[in-house]
C-alpha cells in the first residue's frame, strides 16, 4: 500500500493549540487531484498543501494548495507553514525558498534564531493589488450577522480584492467585531446574486487603530466557517491600506483568531512600486504531529 507522509503545522503562532493549524504532503508523487482533494477534506484544515517537484529548475518545488472542497491559486498561511516545513528538512538554499503555484511563482524568507531552528517564514504575495466590485454594505451586514451601522464606510465600502486569491475586505467598528458570526443563508444569497463572485465568498472583517489591526475572516461557502489565520487576506488588507494612506511603505501588526481560542499574530509589510501596492506577510510556526497517509 503506498505511503504519503505528511507533518502537520501550527501556522502563525510561537506556541502549540494556537494559530492556523496546516498539514503538509512532503512528497505528492503519485497522488492524484482527487486524492489531494480527498486528503484535503479528511485532515479538515482550512488548508492542506502537497509538495511536488518543481517544473523549473530555478525553483525549488511546485506546492499545490487545496482547501476542504477545491483548490487555490495562493494562500499566505500554507506558503509559511510549507517553507518551515521543507526548511527544517533542510530543503531551502540559503534561507531561501521559491515555491511554484496557479497564482505564479512565491518567494518564501526562511526565519531561524541564533541557534539556527527554523521559527517562522516571511513570504512576498505573488501579485500586486487588485480591486473589483464593491459589495452592498446591508447584503456584507448580513452576512457577518451584523447591523448595518456596524460596518465603516469612511475609508472604503466592502471590497473585493487581491494579490494572489480574492477576499470581500470589510472595515467594521471595533465593538462589532467579536459579536460577528456567519449566516450561511445570507452568504448564499449574496453570491447567487452576484454572478461576480463566481459562488466564491471569504470575508474578510477588520478594525483598524493605527497600524494595528484586529480581523476574522468568514468562508463557509468554502467549509470555512472561521479561519484562526489568514495570510493572503492580510497581505491584500495591507496592500490596500497603503493604496488608501497615500504613503510608499508601511507596516502592520494583525491579530486574528482570538474569539476561536487560538489567537494567531500576523505580521505585514506593503510597499507601493511601479505596477502597484505589494505587500509581503509572516510570522511563527510550529511543528505539532508526523504521519503517513495510506491510500
Amino acid at each position: 500500500m503506498p505511503r504519503f507522509p505528511y507533518e502537520t503545522v501550527d501556522v502563525f503562532t510561537d506556541r502549540p493549540f494556537g494559530g492556523n493549524p496546516l498539514a503538509v504532503f512532503t512528497d505528492a508523487r503519485g497522488l492524484s487531484d482527487g486524492q489531494m482533494q480527498a486528503l484535503a477534506a479528511e485532515m479538515n484544515y482550512s488548508e492542506t498543501t502537497f509538495v511536488l517537484p518543481a517544473d523549473d529548475p530555478a525553483n525549488d518545488v511546485r506546492v499545490r494548495i487545496f482547501h476542504r472542497t477545491a483548490e487555490m491559486p495562493f494562500a499566505g498561511h500554507p506558503n509559511v507553514g510549507t517553507a518551515c516545513v521543507l526548511a527544517r528538512q533542510g530543503r531551502d538554499r540559503d534561507g531561501v525558498l521559491r515555491f511554484e503555484q496557479k497564482a505564479g511563482p512565491v518567494e518564501i524568507a526562511v526565519e531561524r534564531d541564533a541557534g539556527g531552528a527554523v521559527t517562522g517564514a516571511l513570504i512576498a504575495a505573488p501579485q500586486a493589488l487588485s480591486l473589483g466590485m464593491e459589495l452592498p454594505v446591508d447584503e456584507i451586514a448580513a452576512c457577518a450577522g451584523l447591523s448595518v451601522p456596524d460596518i465603516v464606510t469612511a475609508a472604503h465600502k466592502p471590497v473585493h480584492a487581491s494579490v494572489g486569491v480574492k477576499f470581500v475586505l470589510t472595515q467594521v467598528a471595533p465593538e462589532a467585531l467579536a459579536g460577528a458570526t456567519p449566516d450561511l443563508t445570507a452568504f448564499r444569497k449574496l453570491v447567487r446574486l452576484h454572478g461576480e463572485l463566481a459562488g466564491r465568498l471569504s470575508l474578510f472583517l477588520y478594525a483598524r487603530d493605527g497600524d494595528t489591526v484586529r480581523a476574522r475572516m468568514f468562508a463557509p461557502l468554502a467549509g470555512t466557517w472561521e479561519d484562526p489565520a489568514t495570510g493572503s487576506a492580510s497581505a491584500t488588507l495591507g496592500a490596500l491600506l497603503l493604496s488608501l494612506d497615500g504613503d510608499d511603505k508601511a507596516a502592520f501588526t494583525i491579530t486574528q483568531g482570538v474569539e476561536m481560542g487560538r489567537p494567531s499574530l500576523l505580521k505585514v509589510t506593503s510597499w507601493r512600486a511601479e505596477d502597484g501596492y505589494h505587500s509581503r506577510v509572516g510570522g511563527s510556526c510550529t511543528p505539532m504531529f508526523r504521519g503517513e497517509a495510506l491510500v
